[in-house]
């Protein structure tokens, strides 16, 4: 691989946002290393998605899991030695029907587990090889039910996952703005996703939004929340 061909990592990218994220990351020319929890599932997509002038790389993560987030970190050190782009995809538990009067709090752990401190773990792991990057970039993809100024009622675990991922945005794009790395949220939209339903937008234009933070030039903005290129309230 050339020095020059970005190193991309995808979260949960064996489906929707994720997969199209990384299948268009890999349409530009990156090296792609598509991320999923089952490595039979990153295998079957990576072969999907082969074909593109990138190359995509099946890898086995759990963000929850702190022994394999380091694992990939020392696997990516040893086979690139740094990281150009890293997509912090992975999300559970959109749970529309549930409200934070009543639900159960052991469930929204669950979700902050992999939605919050997913993200959180991986910035922490990856830090060093970003470093190593003429050029980084953190994307979080969020949502705008984690705006406070439009919040309302019910999608507790996940609308407040996504309110405290706008928060580390904000804390590690100024913490690591002497590092030049540019770290920013963005809110795909309501896209026709497993996890989205049926009635949203095109995958396709989701993913762009996530792919233009991830592409930004050094002159791009961080620690903003953007949706389609544009600032979001917070």
């Amino acid at each position: 691989m050339s020095t020059t061909t970005p190193v991309s990592l995808v979260t949960g990218a064996n489906r929707g946002i994720g997969r199209e994220t990384a299948r268009q990351l890999a349409g530009l020319g990156h090296t792609v290393l598509l991320c999923a929890r089952r490595l039979e599932d990153a295998e079957r997509v990576a072969g999907e998605l082969a074909g593109q002038p990138g190359t995509v790389v099946a890898r086995r993560l759990d963000v929850t899991d702190p022994g394999l987030v380091q694992a990939l970190a020392r696997s990516v050190e040893a086979e690139f030695g740094r990281l150009d782009v890293l997509v912090n995809n992975a999300a559970i538990d959109y749970d529309i029907t549930e409200r934070a009067v009543d639900v159960d709090l052991d469930k929204v752990h669950h979700t902050m587990e992999t939605n919050l401190f997913g993200a959180w773990r991986m910035v922490q792991a990856f830090r060093p090889l970003l470093r190593r990057s003429g050029h980084p970039r953190v994307v979080n993809v969020s949502s705008e039910s984690g705006s406070l100024t439009t919040m309302t009622g019910g999608t507790p675990a996940y609308g407040v996952s996504k309110a405290a991922l706008n928060a580390l945005t904000r804390k590690l794009a100024d913490e690591l703005r002497a590092d030049l790395v540019l770290v920013n949220a963005v809110c795909p939209g309501w896209v026709a996703t497993d996890m989205g339903g049926a009635g949203g937008g095109p995958v396709e234009e989701g993913a762009a939004h996530v792919v233009w933070a991830a592409t930004l030039p050094d002159s791009g903005p961080t620690g903003g929340f953007f949706r389609d290129g544009r600032q979001l309230p917070w």
